[in-house]
């Protein structure tokens, strides 16, 4: 019998290629996005609607629900901290009740900044101490505990729901602008037109970071999935908090001298700059929020990943 499962935000960086990987390994694989929306393949979901959450629930029928929809950029978050608190808690809560309810296996996606990322504290591991350092983080953190919530006030309820944690995203996209990373790419193409006396473009070169491959998530995703649905896994105690990273280590700065070297492009244009740990304006990053995954290793889910500089070199067909 073929598993089915929804994946929220499919028409996202992420969402999209968790949904690709459940259908190659042979899933009914489902997604939901409010605009750009392509059915029968990705179908429309408002996820602040609880009605539309039941409706869609009914009509699918999955096995599995990945909550990949969110507010995940931190300066939309902190424009409007009312609406991110929407879509990052509230509805992360009734999508787990509904889930619950039915029996649905349910994986939310959080992310590394539940952690404060304060230099000498990673790799920090799942019952590490969480501090966000921005309003982002504390919404997703505040999700986590929500979708935790929902299934601890359910005593029959084992093994249905799982936070997985994961650092800054990049992969196929759209759009540049959907990814931290990608966008790179697009300021150092940028950068070759600017004319002399043009302000550089400026890149940080201070925060720590651990780009990781979308569709290695989705993998990880698949596999999360499969443990905790088989039948064999329904008396044991799986962990309900999980992470998941590269360890690939860089700045921002050295991503873009990376993007350079395969591109064969130069950096005239582009310096370094290390911001203030504690800015008076703007969002607050962390320095290094790198996340231990040996929760994952330990029930037996590969935590491997794609080298990062092999990736791009591919996506971009550098042969030389």
């Amino acid at each position: 019998m073929v598993k089915g499962v929804l994946v929220t935000g499919a028409s996202g960086l992420l969402g999209r290629q968790v949904q690709r990987q459940f259908h190659l390994d042979g899933w009914k694989a489902v997604g939901t996005g409010l605009n750009r929306i392509s059915p029968p393949e990705v179908i429309k979901l408002d996820i602040l609607d609880k009605n539309e959450i039941d409706r869609v629930l009914d009509e699918v029928k999955p096995e599995v629900v990945v909550h990949c929809a969110a507010n995940r950029f931190p300066d939309k978050c902190d424009a409007d901290p009312e609406a991110a608190k929407k879509i990052n808690v509230e509805s992360s809560r009734a999508l787990a009740e509904a889930t619950t309810t039915r029996g649905i296996f349910l994986i939310y996606i959080s992310t590394d900044y539940v952690f404060p990322g304060v230099r000498g504290q990673a790799p920090y591991k799942t019952d590490a101490a969480t501090d966000p350092p921005n309003i982002y983080g504390q919404t997703k953190l505040d999700g986590e505990k929500a979708v935790l919530g929902v299934a601890a006030q359910k005593p029959d309820v084992k093994n249905k729901v799982v936070v997985l944690r994961v650092p800054v995203l990049y992969g196929s996209c759209d759009e540049p602008k959907e990814s931290a990373v990608n966008i790179l790419m697009s300021q150092l193409w940028a950068a070759q037109n600017l004319k002399e006396g043009d302000p550089k473009i400026k890149v940080d070169d201070y925060a720590l970071r651990f780009p990781t491959n979308t569709s290695d998530v989705g993998r990880v995703c698949r596999d999360i999935s499969k443990l905790y649905t088989d039948t064999s896994s329904s008396g044991k105690d799986l962990p309900s908090v999980l992470q998941f990273s590269s360890e690939d280590q860089m700045t921002k700065w050295e991503i873009v001298k990376t993007y350079a070297e395969i591109m064969g492009l130069p950096l005239d244009n582009m310096e370094p700059f290390t911001p203030e740990e504690n800015p008076q304006d703007g969002v607050k990053r962390p320095y290094d929020c790198h996340l231990d995954t040996s929760a994952l290793r330990e029930i037996g889910i590969d935590v491997s990943t794609v080298d990062f500089r092999t990736w791009w070199r591919r996506e971009v067909h550098a042969f030389r």
